[in-house]
């Protein structure tokens, strides 16, 4: 992969927008309603798969290095280890996944953009589900009513606020040569 100087600046800002979008939160317990989802399916989309995951990954390292930019202002690779620890991980695969089914040198429908989201959406769920349920002594069902269910709702709103911001960055694309 041959990274340009724009490759790399809105890389590290989809990282950047990530943990603000962490620092936005409501306190639910143990795991806490925030905006990164919104920005991971943002960074797939626009990004694409490698680059979407990489800013994936660069938030995650600086998170695990002592950075408090995981939700509530936490940092260390213990919250990597604790109930949020496989929903940080799943962000990787979300934007990954998102960025593969929205392929850059395509305009995909809104349709598109939209069911890559929520595939992105049940990505994050499955990796956040597993380790959170191993936090629960491997209570499936309990991880699923709390690690699930109070995220729908706030989860198909940024689907439908990223619809509309990544419609118009990739309309924006060709013009900035993001991804192209």
């Amino acid at each position: 992969m041959n990274l340009r100087p724009l490759d790399l600046l809105t890389t590290a800002t989809f990282s950047a927008l990530t943990a603000i979008g962490a620092l936005l939160f409501v306190p639910l317990y143990p795991v806490p309603i925030t905006l990164q989802t919104l920005f991971t399916y943002l960074s797939g989309a626009v990004l694409g798969p490698w680059l979407g995951a990489l800013s994936q990954i660069i938030y995650i390292i600086l998170g695990g290095v002592g950075l408090p930019i995981f939700a509530g202002g936490k940092a260390g690779f213990g919250t990597l280890l604790g109930p949020t620890g496989g929903y940080l991980f799943g962000f990787i695969a979300t934007s990954f996944v998102i960025g593969k089914t929205c392929d850059l040198r395509t305009r995909p429908k809104a349709t598109r953009i939209v069911g890559s989201f929520i595939l992105g959406t049940l990505v994050v769920y499955a990796f956040g589900i597993a380790q959170l349920s191993l936090w629960m002594n491997g209570d499936f069902q309990h991880a699923i009513l709390v690690g699930v269910l109070p995220f729908l709702v706030g989860d198909a709103i940024k689907i439908v606020i990223g619809l509309a911001v990544a419609t118009r960055l990739r309309e924006m694309l060709p013009r900035i040569g993001l991804g192209l």
